[in-house]
């Protein structure tokens, strides 16, 4: 029988978590961040049970993966080269497992060791609900991707497909679809896969501060796709006083998404892609479509502030994707 958080307390149990950072790492309360000229990036996400996950279609190693990954989107959407490391707020139940806490840490050491970072500390406390509150700190590279820099002329662009997590919760939950339509097994298993185990698109930003053309300052529209393409693309007119037009047929669908309305929806409003939803001049948009695998022009932004369309029928859209307190 596995021992519990209130059989172990909080000493053995911090004692347990110090293996997974650096020796000494959990000595003191605070961590030293050595000096860098770049400027730093931080951002906090949090993720609740029965909110983000569950034991039904999450196993721990992936809620720990997945909080990471969360946190390290939101770098690579600002422009971060360079993952500092996280802090881990954790909340829990005394009645929880040490188990399901050390594969918690599993994930999130794996996500570490593959998009670097280390676990700089944290804290932890006993509560009525399982959840993971997670600071990422990265450096900023020569491109400060910011929502309110999007300009109208831009192209819209994805770093890849959406919808595809929204598919993979379905599958896991065995809930309906938007119709009843037989789906090749690939698409079953790339869907699962993106929801369990997402991963940051630090390599796409690479490659569009590589693809840069030369005449052109460093100034683009960025965000990512945690909340849904729509969401996205709204946050970005909404910070840059801008609208957009979306064009139907280039939806950035993944191979073999079916072309349906009800299936457009999920693509636009699924959530928890997270891909990279760039504002980019039209040079540097063509320049990185022809760099960067899977990347697709999607719509253009307008001067017309607030208003999202499609391009053949000018139907206003709504973004309808996640929200907290709806």
């Amino acid at each position: 029988m596995s021992i519990t958080l209130a059989e172990l307390g909080e000493t053995k149990l911090l004692e347990r978590l110090a293996r997974f950072a650096p020796p000494g790492q959990f000595s003191d309360d605070t961590a030293l961040l050595t000096h860098d000229s770049r400027a730093l990036l931080v951002n906090t996400d949090v993720m609740v049970e029965g909110v983000h996950f569950s034991d039904a279609t999450t196993a721990p190693a992936d809620v720990g993966w997945r909080a990471v990954v969360a946190n390290l989107s939101d770098l690579a959407a600002s422009g971060s080269v360079q993952v500092e490391g996280i802090t881990v707020g954790l909340v829990a139940p005394g009645t929880t497992p040490w188990w399901w806490v050390e594969e918690l840490y599993q994930g999130i050491s794996e996500a570490l060791e593959r998009f670097g970072g280390t676990l700089l500390g944290g804290d932890c406390s006993t509560g009525n609900q399982r959840l993971l509150s997670i600071s990422a700190f990265g450096r900023l590279g020569p491109l400060r991707l910011h929502r309110a820099l999007a300009r109208p002329g831009d192209l819209l662009m994805s770093s890849g497909p959406h919808g595809l997590s929204r598919l993979g919760l379905a599958i896991l939950q065995d809930t309906p679809r938007p119709s009843p339509l037989s789906l090749p097994p690939a698409l079953k298993e790339q869907a699962i896969r993106c929801h369990q185990r997402p991963w940051p698109r630090f390599d796409a930003l690479q490659t569009l501060l590589a693809c840069k053309p030369e005449q052109l300052p460093w100034r683009a529209g960025g965000t990512d796709s945690s909340d849904g393409l729509l969401a996205a693309v709204e946050s970005l007119c909404r910070s840059s006083g801008c609208g957009a037009v979306l064009h139907r047929d280039a939806l950035p669908r993944a191979d073999a998404w079916p072309y349906e309305e009800a299936w457009d929806r999920w693509c636009l409003n699924g959530g928890e892609d997270f891909e990279l939803v760039l504002s980019l001049p039209p040079e540097w948009a063509e320049s990185w479509t022809l760099h960067q695998p899977e990347s697709r022009c999607f719509g253009t932004i307008t001067t017309d502030k607030g208003r999202i369309i499609w391009n053949d029928d000018g139907a206003l859209l709504q973004p309808s994707g996640f929200s907290h307190y709806s």
